[in-house]
C-alpha cells in the first residue's frame, strides 16, 4: 500500500480512532519507559490529593502566561 493511499484511508477512520493512531505511532517514535510513567503517575496524583486537601493551590493558566511573559519582558 502506498503511503497516499494509506493517509486516504486513515482520513475516513472515526476521529477517536485517528487520535488513537496517532497517540500510538508517536509512542513508537518516542518510547515511554514504563518505570518513568508510573513515577509521573504517582506524581499526579500526589499533586491531586495536595490541592484536595488545601495544600496546594491552582493558578490559572491566563495568570500563569502573564507572569511567564512580565519575566520574559514581553
Amino acid at each position: 500500500m502506498k503511503t497516499k493511499e494509506l493517509l486516504n484511508e486513515i482520513a475516513d477512520l472515526p476521529v477517536e480512532m485517528r487520535v488513537q493512531l496517532v497517540d500510538e505511532i508517536l509512542a513508537t517514535l518516542n518510547p515511554v519507559d514504563s518505570d518513568v510513567q508510573d513515577i509521573w503517575v504517582e506524581e499526579v496524583y500526589h499533586r491531586m490529593k495536595a490541592v484536595e486537601e488545601g495544600k496546594s493551590k491552582l493558578i490559572p493558566g491566563e495568570k500563569v502566561f502573564e507572569q511567564a511573559r512580565k519575566i520574559a519582558g514581553e
